[in-house]
């Protein structure tokens, strides 16, 4: 071979090695399908006695992984948060993010009475107007709603401000909850009645808790294992968990 034929030749070679090594690097594997756990404190979840690893968003990412499921859970919640504040950073806090599927569990904040008034914080209307702008915000931006109740307070709880055990008004708000999701047909985790079904039975819902209100590691565990059946059959419609 002449030798400005093999100069060409190992030319050619050499683009297509550094062809086939940048293929190689180029294909990166693809990302984890992102879930995202809005909420106030009883989601955000970390407080005296429960470590951030205690926290359902935790456990769920655990359990789910365990599977074989490719997820990563971000746990957003803030404690004292209704769902009017939830609207609020929504783009930011949550949108910026591009979550595939989103849980969305408020209505303890939403539905209290404060010392010395009569009234809930926010109205059951004003409530289940929010949780239909928020699965419908959500929605447009891509990500698959799931609604949650969130868990009842202990028998112990402290009165509210009108002189009610908490669970007075909780309950009218965990109904209309539910209304949103059979509504909007959206995925729902009922926890409420399953606390409800629980305390019925001869569970004191102290013990899931540390303060008659807040789960404890094992109310974190209960929240998990009621969250993760419907969590899977949502994720069935993401198109790269339904293979």
């Amino acid at each position: 071979m002449k030798p400005g034929l093999r100069l060409l030749s190992l030319a050619l070679i050499g683009l297509g090695i550094v062809g086939v090594a940048a293929l190689s690097t180029s294909a990166e594997p693809p990302a984890p399908v992102q879930i995202i756990t809005l909420g106030d404190s009883i989601t955000k979840g970390v407080r005296g006695g429960v470590t951030a690893e205690q926290t359902f968003a935790h456990l769920l990412e655990a359990a789910l992984r365990k599977q074989g499921l490719d997820v990563r859970v971000t746990n957003v919640g803030i404690g004292g948060e209704r769902t009017d504040q939830a609207l609020q950073r929504l783009d930011t806090a949550v949108l910026a993010q591009h979550p595939r599927l989103v849980s969305i569990m408020y209505g303890t904040n939403d539905s209290y009475v404060d010392v010395g008034k009569s009234a809930s914080r926010i109205t059951r209307e004003e409530y289940a107007t929010n949780l239909r702008q928020l699965v419908a915000r959500l929605r447009n931006g891509g990500a698959i709603p799931v609604l949650m109740t969130e868990p009842r307070w202990g028998a112990s709880a402290k009165p509210n401000g009108a002189g009610e055990h908490p669970n007075v008004r909780l309950a009218e708000y965990m109904a209309a909850c539910r209304d949103v999701a059979k509504e909007l047909a959206v995925p729902l985790v009922d926890h409420y009645q399953h606390w409800s079904d629980a305390e019925a039975q001869g569970q004191d819902l102290g013990k899931w808790t540390t303060d008659q209100c807040h789960p404890n590691p094992a109310g974190h565990e209960v929240l998990t294992a009621s969250m993760l059946p419907v969590i899977q059959q949502a994720l069935r419609m993401v198109p790269s968990m339904s293979q």
